[in-house]
């Protein structure tokens, strides 16, 4: 299958495979060329001990916002190569976002960019972390 015959609905069925995704509650909002959003409620649960979302949190999202990026120019068979993260500012709020795009694809290859924000309940967005990653095809 070639990364143009994805669509969001299988998209959202190979986040729906993942166990730890679906522990986490995580969900895909966006899925298109170029570009993912991956979204997930910021309950009790999810944070450490200071009333923030736990850093480990916002590092898995952005780890599969940009994988699921990579993957709508490189293809299904994608493996996280490598990321960093640079944390703004404490996440709180009703919703954390993770939003992915494409910085740079090749054949074998994608670099991505993450923004992620702590949304409010009245759906005020702030930026909290931002990552980038590398991600390569398996096989």
């Amino acid at each position: 299958m070639t990364a143009s015959a994805l669509d969001l609905g299988l998209a959202r069925k190979v986040l729906a495979d993942q166990p730890f995704s679906v522990l986490l509650g995580a969900r895909l909002e966006v899925f298109e060329p170029g570009r993912a959003v991956l979204a997930l409620d910021l309950d009790g649960r999810l944070q450490q001990q200071n009333g923030f979302a736990h850093g480990g949190v916002l590092a898995y999202a952005a780890d599969n916002a940009i994988t699921f990026a990579a993957g709508t120019v490189l293809g299904p068979a994608v493996l996280t190569g490598g990321m960093t993260i640079s944390y703004v500012r404490p996440a709180t709020g009703a919703t954390l976002e993770a939003e992915a795009t494409v910085a740079s694809s090749g054949r074998r290859q994608a670099v991505c960019r993450c923004d992620l924000y702590a949304v409010a309940a009245d759906g005020a967005r702030t930026l909290c972390a931002v990552a980038q990653g590398t991600v390569l095809t398996a096989g």
